[in-house]
């Protein structure tokens, strides 16, 4: 259980740096109620939280970005539910100056279990 939720938080980490859009809407939960909650702002559903989030948000601002998590802890709360926290940081190149650029703080996400397969359900950002 904890090899696979790794891997879907490592695979998470990726679809930021690399905007890979498959990649990134496998690895939520196949439903309307998928939420984020960035530092200033909430995006709902897969398809938004693709384009707002990853595309408009995140990709306008920085010419590149690495997701970096420390201290990943993963909370099994039953068969189908988990919580799972870490710090991160991020190394980024803002795009408007081509500066390095940085935010830290914590992260929470929300996986459940969808036909054996652990998906995101939600991840929230503080700062």
């Amino acid at each position: 259980m904890k090899e696979q939720i790794l891997s879907i938080v490592k695979s998470y980490m990726e679809a930021i740096h690399t905007q890979d859009e498959k990649l990134f809407k496998s690895l939520w939960a196949d439903n309307s109620n998928v939420t984020l909650i960035s530092i200033t702002r909430c995006f709902y559903g897969t398809d938004a939280i693709y384009q707002e989030f990853l595309i408009d948000l995140i990709q306008k601002t920085y010419e590149s970005i690495h997701l970096i998590a420390d201290d990943i802890q993963i909370k099994k709360i039953n068969n189908d539910l988990a919580i799972v926290v870490f710090q991160y940081h991020t190394e980024c190149i803002k795009r408007d100056t081509l500066e390095p650029y940085g935010i830290e703080g914590l992260e929470t996400q929300v996986l459940v279990k969808e036909n054996d397969e652990w998906k995101i359900q939600h991840i929230h950002y503080s700062k």
